[in-house]
């Protein structure tokens, strides 16, 4: 049999903590690269879903939301304009875990996005301004012409293809189109992998209520799922 896991018939009260805890042993595993990666899933306004892989770039346990970062015209941001709801799933193939979370989706607070988008390298904050995320575009070398643009404009050396490090440390402010969101967990799922397909697999929820211009969160209830 599966060795006893921390998800037993007395699971923790606090999902978010347990999936902290999975993340960090997953960098520190480097069992697989982006251990972050996590796939976000939304729906445009007449309900057709589209899912992406993202990176999680912020885990937030007390008040209960994780961060992602995007182009606000892409079209996972025009879909969280019609419809301000996602789900994300984790998947840690080697260390037999998954979660999901799903919720309402917000956009990060101005300063936040500032800081993040300050701390990036300058070839993806220039990046950031060249591409039309999502958008079609007739060849490699449009896009190329649009970074070389973005290039004149802030000043930098033009990145290139030899991967030779070319330093620039000016400016490249924030696009008004870029920035981060805050996806609150209202229920999370985690789930174990167990022998002869009975996992351990148990859903978390609470109410979520506006405050201000943020969320809170209720306490949690907890039930243990059928594989």
């Amino acid at each position: 049999m599966s060795p006893p896991t921390e998800l037993s018939d007395q699971p923790p009260q606090d999902p978010l903590a347990v999936l902290a805890r999975w993340l960090e042993e997953a960098r520190a595993s480097a069992a697989q690269p982006n251990p972050n990666a996590m796939v976000l899933a939304t729906c445009d306004a007449a309900g057709h879903p589209s899912a992406r892989v993202v990176l999680c770039k912020g885990l937030a346990t007390a008040p209960g939301y994780i961060v992602f970062y995007t182009n606000y015209l892409s079209r996972k941001g025009r879909d969280l304009a019609a419809n301000a709801r996602a789900a994300a799933v984790f998947h840690w193939d080697a260390a037999h875990r998954q979660a999901r979370i799903e919720g309402p989706v917000v956009k990060s607070p101005p300063e936040e996005s500032e800081a993040y988008f300050a701390s990036r390298p300058w070839q993806s904050r220039l990046g950031a301004w060249a591409s039309r995320q999502s958008e079609p575009t007739e060849s490699r070398a449009t896009l190329e012409q649009a970074l070389a643009a973005a290039a004149r404009r802030f000043g930098t050396p033009v990145p290139d293809h030899t991967g030779r490090a070319q330093p620039f440390d000016g400016p490249i402010v924030r696009p008004p189109h870029w920035g981060g969101y805050r996806l609150w967990a209202e229920t999370v799922e985690l789930w174990v992998e167990g022998d002869a397909r009975i996992h351990d697999r148990f859903l978390w929820r609470r109410a979520l209520r506006k405050q201000g211009e943020t969320l809170q969160g209720g306490p949690w209830t907890v039930a243990r799922l059928q594989p």
